[in-house]
């Protein structure tokens, strides 16, 4: 079967028992239908004194553009957790419709291992990031109608961009205002995509709905004559977004396959934004259950990087344990089998490739200095001598490994998985964060570079050396850097798969971002807004007569 129909196939609870388990009252419960809920912001400040459940990590090794399974890998935990008699509960992102039409497709995990119900989550879900783009859009339409009627606060270069949630490259650059009106003012614009949205990411990092006025009202939209910032505040604009967002900002309860209660709320990417669910879901799920299984996007170079040295740093967090997922394909195609070909068995390709793998364990164990494990995603075509060759490199270097079945086989193919997590969440350990918040921009670019990519330095263009100085100048150099870089590599460059020779980071744009607090550094080639494929996903997707959706995967 395939994923959708093995989804819809599955009994679920209704979404008021799911609660129950967790002990959320109905007056903190607001449901969208039978299957999905939000759950009021309120309740974390009735349990706010309660301890803690252990917080584990699930990240992985560079990716194939198809992805690794880490979702279906952090829902199999959470199953194989309850398997195995423990209180578990999902801490995940919401999917954004860019790869759900795109080349990757859903985020719901996959096989047996699924977050439920699988269309709705994948579209339109709640409705959280049609908001976010409401929100975002309507910040960029008072500001030129402020410009229109006079521009009061003197605009000179506007960098508040519009948003739209797919991926859609003839939008990246624009030329707007050519309706001819007299006071309407042409000018060359753009847009990212809503996961990449300042909103997204204040809405993951903000604590409640005053923190998020306070961040919407500091965010930097343009610059006058004199290059002194204009905020969203001066616009009077706080108040609005936030009314629009009043909903979004509450965490969605959904539930897995197998029951197994699950908070889905805020998406942004890991590329091109801090690749984590959001806080106030995160801190609720600690609060709710006994082990709480969370995921950063992409490669742990980027969402583990950004969940650990911005999110967590934000937020006082530390996990309990990580794992970090690789597949034998993507090993082999780090190893430099073309993607065509990462299906069959090829020894020295995964040998070559283990070296990816072997250095993402090595950032997470020995610079940040936390608990990991090696999750096997297990794939039919693989091998018996590939994953025993694994087993004993691994082993070779301490490294204690998994071998999960949880897309074939649900919880009990995690069970090995969930009992070795629960030892290693007994270990305890400091976080270390790459960089102190007084080092210089420049010196939190370049250790995130050398200490976690394995680059030799950084290059910067001129105008981004510029925008760092002019960062600098306003007073905000102690903000956390969220670098934009391909997922594929630990270089930014996609194709340099196997980093064997010297690399450098070479940094073409700066952007900050002070509602969300954090510096957004563009590296390489990375765009805020993808571009389809050749044959994007949405071909394959239709509604049939009797109103059942197929294609989605």
């Amino acid at each position: 079967m395939s994923d959708i129909e093995i989804a819809r196939n599955a009994k679920l609870e209704p979404i008021t028992k799911i609660a129950e388990k967790l002990n959320i009252g109905e007056e903190y419960l607001e449901t969208y239908g039978k299957y999905k809920a939000k759950i009021s912001n309120k309740l974390y400040n009735e349990l706010k004194d309660k301890e803690n459940g252990k917080l584990i990590l699930v990240t992985a090794i560079n990716p194939t553009p198809l992805g690794e399974g880490k979702t279906t890998i952090s829902i199999g935990l959470a199953d194989g957790l309850s398997t195995i008699g423990k209180k578990s509960i999902l801490a995940l992102r919401e999917p954004s419709l860019g790869p759900v039409f795109g080349v990757k497709g859903g985020a719901t995990g996959g096989g047996y291992a699924q977050v439920a119900p699988m269309e709705d989550i994948n579209l339109h879900f709640t409705g959280d990031i049609h908001a976010i783009t409401a929100a975002n859009n309507l910040l960029a339409a008072m500001i030129d109608n402020h410009i229109y009627w006079g521009n009061e606060l003197g605009f000179d270069r506007i960098i508040w961009k519009r948003c739209v949630d797919l991926n859609d490259r003839q939008l990246r650059k624009v030329e707007c205002g050519l309706s001819g009106e007299k006071r309407v003012v042409p000018r060359q614009d753009g847009f990212d995509i809503t996961v990449a949205s300042e909103i997204m990411a204040i809405l993951c990092l903000s604590k409640d709905i005053e923190d998020l006025k306070e961040r919407i009202g500091n965010i930097i939209v343009g610059y006058n004559k004199d290059d002194e910032p204009i905020r969203a505040k001066q616009l009077k604009a706080e108040g609005s977004l936030a009314v629009l967002l009043k909903d979004a900002i509450n965490p969605n309860l959904v539930q897995t396959i197998e029951n197994t209660p699950a908070l889905i709320h805020g998406g942004p990417f890991a590329n091109i934004a801090h690749g984590c669910n959001s806080i106030i879901a995160t801190k609720l799920a600690l609060k709710l259950g006994e082990y709480v299984v969370t995921e950063a996007g992409f490669g742990a170079d980027l969402g583990a990087e950004k969940f650990l040295d911005i999110k967590c740093r934000t937020a006082g967090l530390k996990p309990d344990a990580v794992v970090c997922v690789a597949t034998m394909k993507a090993l082999k195609y780090h190893g430099g089998v073309p993607k065509d070909d990462i299906k069959k068995e090829n020894m020295e390709a995964l040998e070559k490739g283990v070296h990816n793998l072997l250095r993402h364990v090595d950032n997470i164990k020995n610079k940040f200095g936390l608990n990991v494990i090696v999750a096997i995603n297990r794939f039919l075509e693989d091998t018996d001598k590939e994953i025993e060759f694994l087993q004993s490199k691994l082993q070779e270097k301490g490294i204690n490994m998994s071998l999960v079945e949880a897309w074939g086989k649900g919880g009990k193919g995690a069970a090995d998985l969930a009992t070795k997590v629960v030892e290693l969440c007994e270990n305890k350990t400091e976080l270390n964060y790459t960089y102190a918040l007084e080092d210089s921009i420049k010196e939190k670019i370049e250790k995130i570079a050398t200490k976690i990519y394995g680059a030799e330095g950084v290059e910067y263009t001129e105008e981004s050396l510029k925008i760092i100085e002019q960062i600098e100048k306003l007073g905000y150099s102690n903000l956390p850097v969220c670098i934009a870089k391909t997922q594929y590599s630990f270089s930014d460059d996609p194709k340099n798969l196997e980093c064997k020779d010297p690399f450098k980071i070479h940094v073409k744009d700066v952007i900050l971002k002070t509602g969300a607090g954090f510096i957004v550094v563009i590296t390489g080639s990375i765009m805020t807004m993808p571009g389809l494929p050749k044959v994007p996903a949405a071909e394959a997707i239709d509604i049939q007569e009797n109103g059942e959706i197929v294609g989605i995967f």
